[in-house]
């Protein structure tokens, strides 16, 4: 069982909302705040350094510093605007691009560190887009890196020599490739551990199901009834209330199977969960407890109430004709019911249960004692 959300603080709800869905994309932000800021306090140190355009370099800063606020206000109204999360990935990931391109032209002899930058953004690329949207990314990036240092060589050729600008273009286009292939990969990998947890999801449940349904009339199972009465005797121990358990068996249920098969009586037997499982609520017990005995546990219900329970239970099992079965030979039960007693073990009343279960078959079967 999961521990509550603990409420946020004003300054909190102010900055993240009051609930904890955006909780994971607003870190994924704080993440890229930080980066950003680091590349940025990198771009202040090369203008002081005299390496980068101080006009240049400060705009680069003001469009950063706009990009981060931005994107923030996207994250944290994304579900106002009906953004997905890879919307918001690729958005940010095409504005970091831009900014890591336009400081490879102002940025001068140092330019080629910042291309190592863009393979980062690839790299988070991986987590939040399709292989198909990754390799679109990727080939614009280069198409756009290529556009820039050619521009560059034909403007400045002296800084950014040709030759230069050549081999760099081809190493960042490998770094991509290499990048947005293992995206590709990764992706897939990604998505084969996810339909290995979705089938291993399934199988649990389908486990899960076979330890507590009777499979056979989809009832519950005697160790989940176990289970169940366990917790029950916990919750009534804490605030005591009326508790009533029946115990039924079907009658003549031998004679079935030796006279038309045990195929007949396996029919006979889901006939008779299907014809008694309308007069169950949600929070009743209703078990097969062995062969073609029942157990029935009622919390909150008084022993009259209870009677009337399993008597109109016997009025629609009667009713029932099974395929194999003559019609003249109903299905019937017999049944006992007590209330619990204060303080008494469930076990016991049980017990008490399976006694007036016997009388009611000892006095001529078809029918229900109230003990």
């Amino acid at each position: 069982m999961t521990a509550p959300e603990k409420p946020r603080s004003p300054l909190a709800r102010l900055f993240m909302g009051a609930d904890h869905t955006l909780d994971r994309l607003l870190a994924y932000w704080f993440a890229t705040c930080a980066f950003y800021m680091a590349s940025l306090a990198v771009l202040v140190a090369e203008i002081l350094a005299g390496t980068t355009p101080p006009q240049a370099g400060l705009i680069l800063i003001g469009a950063g510093m706009a990009g981060v606020t931005s994107f923030y206000l996207l994250v944290r109204f994304s579900q106002r605007l009906g953004l997905e999360y890879w919307q918001l990935a690729l958005y940010q990931a095409v504005w970091a691009m831009g900014c890591i391109i336009a400081a490879y032209a102002i940025t001068g002899p140092i330019r080629g560190a910042s291309m190592s930058l863009m393979l980062v953004v690839m790299v988070f690329c991986t987590f939040a887009l399709r292989p198909r949207q990754a390799v679109a990314l990727a080939a614009t990036a280069v198409v756009c890196i290529g556009v820039t240092m050619w521009c560059m060589a034909r403007l400045d050729p002296a800084q950014y020599p040709p030759a230069v600008e050549l081999m760099n273009f081809i190493l960042i286009a490998l770094g991509m490739t290499g990048v947005t292939a293992l995206s590709g990969a990764m992706n897939r990998l990604r998505a084969r551990l996810k339909d290995q947890k979705a089938e291993l999801q399934k199988a649990l449940e389908r486990i899960q199901t076979l330890a507590t349904i009777d499979e056979l009339t989809a009832l519950a199972n005697r160790r989940h009834a176990h289970a169940v009465l366990s917790a029950e005797e916990e919750r009534i121990d804490g605030a005591p209330g009326p508790v009533c358990v029946a115990l039924l068996d079907l009658d003549h249920f031998k004679l079935v199977n030796d006279r038309y098969g045990h195929a007949c009586g396996d029919a006979v037997l889901r006939a008779f969960a299907d014809a008694a499982r309308p007069e169950v609520r949600n929070r009743d017990l209703f078990a097969r407890w062995g062969g073609e005995e029942f157990l029935l546990m009622l919390p909150d219900t008084r022993l009259e109430d209870a009677h009337r329970v399993v008597a109109r239970m016997k009025e629609r099992v009667a009713s029932v004709e099974v395929d194999g079965v003559p019609p003249a030979l109903r299905i019937t039960f017999s049944a006992g019911v007590v209330q619990r007693k204060a303080g008494e073990p469930l076990s016991d009343a049980i017990t008490r249960a399976d006694q007036a279960m016997y009388t009611a078959k000892s006095t001529g079967r078809d029918r229900v004692i109230a003990a």
